[in-house]
C-alpha cells in the first residue's frame, strides 16, 4: 500500500492503552468484582489482538541475514532492558543482591522473546513445512494446549507464552486486509458490541476463577484446576479470545483520528511504562477513595501516560536503546534547522 493504513495504528494505540490500563489496575482488582471483571475482559483480547497485528505484518519467507536482523531487533533490546529493569527493581524493592538472569524475562519483556520465536516458528510453519492455514492453526492450538502440561521452565525464555499465544500470531499472518474490511459492516459492529457486553456479563456472574489463565505463563498444575479439565478450559479461553479479538477489530476506527499518530510508537510505551507502573505498585497507593473513582483516575492517568510515552520526544530519546539507532532524533533536529 502506498499510503499508511491508519486502521492498524488506531488499533495499536487503543490496545497499548489497554495494556497500560490493565497493568495499572492489577493491584486493586481484588477490591471489587466489577474491577475484576473489567480486568479479565481486557485480558481476554488485548494482548491476543496486539499479537495478531504483529503476525499480520510479519514476513514468513526466510532471507539471508534474517536471523541476525531478528537478533538485533528483538534480542539485543531485550538484553538491554533486562539489565535496566533488574537494576531498577534492585533499588525500587531494596533487594539484597542483583540477579541478572537473561533466561527469565523481567515482567513484560517476555513479549520480545516470544516475538523472536514467533517469527522463527512462522517461517517453519509457512516457508519450510508449507502448511495450509487450517493445519497450521490446528497444530499451533494443539501445542498451546500441550504446553500447559509442562510444569518446569514455563517462564524460561517465555516458553509457555510463546506457544500459548502463537495461534494469534499465526492467524494474523494468514488474514487478509479484506477480512478486517468485512468486519466494518454495521451489522457486525452491533454484534460486536453485544458480544463484548455478553462476555463482560458472563465473566461477572461466573464463579471466582484465576486471572492467571489469561496470562499464558502458568502450567495447569500451577493454576490449580484439575488437569483432566484444563485442556478443555484452555480451548474455551482460545474461543472467547478469538471472539473478542474479532469484536475489537470490528469496532476499531478506520480513518485517521487525533490519536492515530500515537499508534506509531507502541513498542516504546510497552517497554517504558513498566518503570512507572511498578513504582506505583510499590508505593502501595491502592484505592484512593472508592473503587470506581479510583478506576476513573487510573483510567485518565493511564491515557496520559500512554500519550506521553507515544510522543516523538520519548521515541527520539529511547530509540538508541530500543532500536539501536538515532534516526528519530536526527529527524527532529533537522526539522528545527
Amino acid at each position: 500500500m502506498s499510503e499508511r493504513d491508519y486502521y492498524f495504528d488506531n488499533a495499536k494505540f487503543i490496545l497499548i492503552f489497554l495494556v497500560v490500563f490493565g497493568h495499572a489496575i492489577q493491584s486493586i482488582i481484588q477490591e471489587d468484582p466489577l474491577l475484576m471483571t473489567t480486568y479479565q475482559t481486557i485480558y481476554f483480547f488485548h494482548m491476543p489482538a496486539f499479537i495478531l497485528i504483529a503476525g499480520y505484518f510479519a514476513k514468513a519467507n526466510y532471507t539471508k541475514g534474517l536471523f541476525l536482523k531478528l537478533l538485533k531487533k528483538l534480542i539485543v533490546p531485550y538484553l538491554i532492558f533486562q539489565f535496566i529493569y533488574t537494576i531498577y527493581y534492585y533499588f525500587l524493592r531494596n533487594q539484597n543482591n542483583i540477579d541478572i538472569d537473561p533466561l527469565n524475562p523481567q515482567w513484560a519483556l517476555w513479549f520480545l522473546i516470544s516475538l523472536f520465536f514467533w517469527s522463527l516458528l512462522l517461517i517453519l510453519f509457512v516457508d519450510i513445512l508449507k502448511l495450509k492455514w487450517k493445519m497450521a492453526l490446528f497444530i499451533s492450538i494443539t501445542l498451546g494446549v500441550i504446553v500447559g502440561f509442562v510444569n518446569d521452565y514455563t517462564s524460561t525464555l517465555s516458553l509457555s507464552r510463546t506457544f500459548v499465544f502463537f495461534p494469534f500470531f499465526l492467524a494474523g499472518h494468514y488474514l487478509s486486509r479484506n477480512f478486517f474490511s468485512v468486519l466494518k459492516s454495521n451489522k457486525i459492529k452491533i454484534i460486536s458490541v453485544i458480544s463484548i457486553l455478553i462476555a463482560f456479563a458472563s465473566i461477572y456472574i461466573l464463579p471466582d476463577w484465576s486471572s492467571r489463565w489469561l496470562f499464558g505463563s502458568h502450567s495447569y498444575e500451577d493454576l490449580g484446576t484439575p488437569v483432566e479439565a484444563s485442556p478443555m478450559l484452555r480451548l474455551v479461553i482460545y474461543a472467547v479470545s478469538f471472539w473478542l479479538v474479532t469484536a475489537f477489530f470490528s469496532l476499531a476506527p478506520v480513518n485517521k483520528m487525533f490519536f492515530t499518530k500515537w499508534g506509531l510508537n507502541t513498542l516504546y510505551v510497552y517497554l517504558f511504562h513498566g518503570f512507572i507502573i511498578q513504582f506505583y505498585r510499590e508505593s502501595g497507593l491502592g484505592l484512593m477513595i472508592n473503587p470506581y473513582f479510583s478506576l476513573l483516575i487510573i483510567l485518565a492517568v493511564s491515557l496520559l501516560l500512554t500519550i506521553f510515552l507515544s510522543s516523538r520526544w520519548v521515541a527520539a530519546l529511547g530509540q538508541p536503546i530500543v532500536e539501536l539507532r538515532t534516526s528519530k532524533a536526527k529527524k527532529m533536529l533537522n526539522q528545527k534547522e
